[in-house]
């Protein structure tokens, strides 16, 4: 019976690590865009690649972060407050799902992943401190997350610590929200 449990704990800890180590191949998977480059960008640099679309009236959006939205110029960095991550990329998500026809309260699902800051003047905590540097951010999320929200309509959510977010942002959230009010189609060009 014991070596029949250790079998068991060790294929759980091989799919585990199967998952994990896959994690990275998927979303370098994700399917980009055609299409010119977005408005807000500045220069030579191209934006963040996302594959944001409605289908059956939902719309389902990726990788909203902190510097989505704005120009190069307006870029705040991974040594900013963790406060202004939040903001703004709270910002850009309500844009985001009023520009598909949707708004915040009928977004019904999000996926919020937040870092530590990276950077070379920033110890990386270890231990009991990195938990807690992550409970701190949980806490300064939820006080600022409530507020784009009606009361009693908040979606549901799912928040995971994660080791990297690309776009100098500390946060990124991936949903889905039902489209109320579909905007008409551009006959302009």
């Amino acid at each position: 019976m014991e070596k029949n449990a250790r079998r068991g704990f060790l294929s759980k800890i091989a799919a585990i690590t199967a998952v994990l180590a896959g994690a990275p191949r998927l979303f370098a998977q994700q399917a980009t865009p055609s299409g010119p480059p977005s408005a807000t960008s500045s220069g030579s640099e191209m934006p963040r690649q996302r594959n944001s679309h409605v289908q059956n009236n939902i719309y389902y959006f990726s990788g909203t972060g902190s510097n989505d939205g704005y120009g190069k110029d307006d870029h705040i960095l991974v040594t900013d407050p963790f406060d202004r991550h939040v903001t703004r990329t709270m910002d850009a998500l309500k844009k985001s799902v009023e520009r598909a026809g949707s708004n915040m309260d009928s977004i019904m699902h999000l996926d919020v992943f937040l870092c530590l800051p990276h950077a070379d003047n920033v110890p990386m905590p270890t231990g009991k401190a990195r938990f807690d540097a992550h409970k701190a951010q949980y806490d300064a999320l939820n006080k600022i997350y409530g507020t784009y929200f009606t009361p009693g309509k908040s979606p549901s959510r799912a928040c995971m610590a994660v080791e990297w977010i690309p776009g100098d942002s500390l946060i990124e959230i991936v949903g889905s929200a039902l489209v109320v009010n579909a905007p008409a189609a551009a006959t302009e060009k």
